[in-house]
């Protein structure tokens, strides 16, 4: 957070979003260090490291070729199922903190088994704050009071931790024994944190890097932060009151310097986050000094008040993470999918499973090639997978952007460019001729440009839709040609 703040908030392309580590990447970074340390967590969060190093320098390179719009590969539902399935990573990890027990699984599904196994065997005092945290976090948000609305959850979570954590006096290591059973509570169950920021630091190990799960974890690594930065980005884009666009060839190099910095120091790689970013936007922010202070009374109170941090119960934590797990696979998340189309739900639901059963990069690569199966299954010609027929014609300031054949998210990058290329303040006709699919993904693409263009004076109307058949109801599913 304070590397995010300080130094790659004044290196970033957007403006109001706020950059640190992020749920998203919790999953990732904590398989990375299973696979490439063998059950040694010391070794393999200094080989982390490494990847992380060379990730971030994989983002700078990345910026520097101008890639910053290589995220419309990857699909809507594809990215849901990706975080949907983070959701529940977190959960299967974090539930087992809560109740005070060290489950012997290492895998997901494993984990998943145990969770019946670790209620039976739960800690009554640690659980006891764990619920308490998550009983704040459900009612909070449901009292209607404007001051009460201004308090973040987790931080009375963390508060109201801490002062049970006092009360059981868990500084101290000792047992007690309720219902005729004994049970053990100590710092073990505190955050650890070394006593000076300056002994925190570790440094990488570069020793694996050529092996193929170095390699396969430093491309997660690399792909999930460089992906939910780019989505972050953009959706902040849409809440800024000055209707500002990012650069995001420059978030992808801020958020790489970051964490080639990170690796180095033994830090956890960052993101553009999208909670502390749409908070940073509700209070008012302007410009990314907000960020830059944030990291700078991160610096200041770790620095300072390493004890205090101590005192939080890492039950407290995992009540906080096990909301945001729910948050990103709640079964309103499924539902939204669904209502898309059942097109979409499939490419969700394959997404999440393979990313719990292999790995999340493989999860991400199959929900890919699923969306594209499915695009040709109902209509998208084969030869217009990667390749867009458009054409752009303009008389004064009236521009006609006919397409042809086929608009999904393979073949759009071409299209984006001559759309964004266009002068702002205009009148833009979009026309859709002899189109046999527009995909889920491309409408909402559609929606982002004209949300862009028209809140920088222009208009933009299309041409076609109405031929088209959806899939579903919803405003941006799948449409495709059906012959009368």
């Amino acid at each position: 957070g304070i590397v995010g703040g300080i130094v790659a908030s004044l290196l970033g392309g957007s403006y109001v979003t706020i950059n640190g580590p992020a749920a998203g990447l919790i999953a990732v970074v904590v398989n990375s260090i299973n696979v490439l340390g063998g059950g040694d967590a010391q070794l393999g969060f200094e080989l982390t490291l490494a990847a992380i190093v060379i990730a971030g320098l994989l983002q700078i390179i990345l910026g520097l070729l101008k890639a910053g719009n290589l995220n419309v590969y990857f699909p809507g539902s594809v990215i849901h199922g990706m975080m949907a399935a983070i959701g529940i990573i977190i959960i299967s990890k974090q539930v087992h903190v809560l109740l005070g027990v060290t489950p012997q699984s290492k895998s997901i599904l494993g984990l998943l088994g145990e969770i019946p196994s670790s209620i039976m065997k739960l800690n009554p005092e640690i659980t006891l704050i764990g619920v308490v945290g998550i009983v704040i976090l459900i009612i909070l948000p449901k009292i209607k009071s404007n001051w009460v609305k201004k308090i973040p959850g987790p931080l009375v979570v963390v508060l109201v931790g801490m002062g049970i954590g006092l009360y059981f006096d868990l500084e101290k290591q000792h047992t007690f024994t309720f219902l005729q059973q004994t049970y053990e509570v100590g710092p073990k169950n505190l955050v650890n944190l070394p006593a000076h920021i300056s002994d925190g630091f570790t440094t990488p190990n570069f020793s694996k890097v050529f092996t193929l799960d170095f390699f396969l974890m430093m491309i997660t690594i690399m792909l999930v932060a460089s992906i939910e930065s780019l989505l972050t980005a953009t959706a902040i884009d849409k809440l800024d009151p000055y209707k500002r666009s990012s650069n995001m060839d420059k978030e992808l190099i801020s958020k790489g310097a970051g964490n080639f910095l990170l690796g180095m120091i033994g830090g956890l790689p960052i993101i553009a986050e999208v909670v502390r970013s749409s908070a940073n936007v509700n209070n008012r922010a302007k410009t990314r000094w907000s960020n830059f202070f944030h990291g700078l009374f991160l610096m200041i109170f770790i620095a300072l008040f390493p004890g205090v941090l101590h005192e939080i119960p890492l039950t407290a934590l995992a009540a906080i993470l096990i909301m945001v797990g729910f948050k990103l696979a709640s079964p309103i998340e499924f539902k939204r999918t669904y209502e898309k189309g059942i097109d979409q739900l499939i490419i969700f639901l394959i997404t999440i499973i393979i990313t719990i059963a292999e790995d999340l990069l493989v999860g991400v690569i199959v929900g890919i090639l699923v969306n594209i199966i499915l695009l040709v299954y109902q209509g998208l010609p084969v030869k217009n997978i990667f390749k867009a027929d458009f054409l752009i014609q303009s008389s004064g300031k009236e521009h006609t952007v006919v397409i042809q054949k086929a608009l999904v998210f393979t073949n759009y990058l071409s299209i984006k460019k001559g759309l964004y290329s266009l002068p702002l303040g205009e009148n833009v006709k979009i026309v859709l001729e002899n189109v046999l699919i527009v995909g889920h993904t491309s409408m909402t693409y559609l929606e982002d440009f004209i949300f862009f263009y028209e809140g920088k004076g222009g208009k933009v109307t299309i041409e076609g839709l109405e031929a088209l058949s959806p899939v579903s109801s919803h405003p941006h599913s799948t449409r495709k040609f059906v012959a009368k």
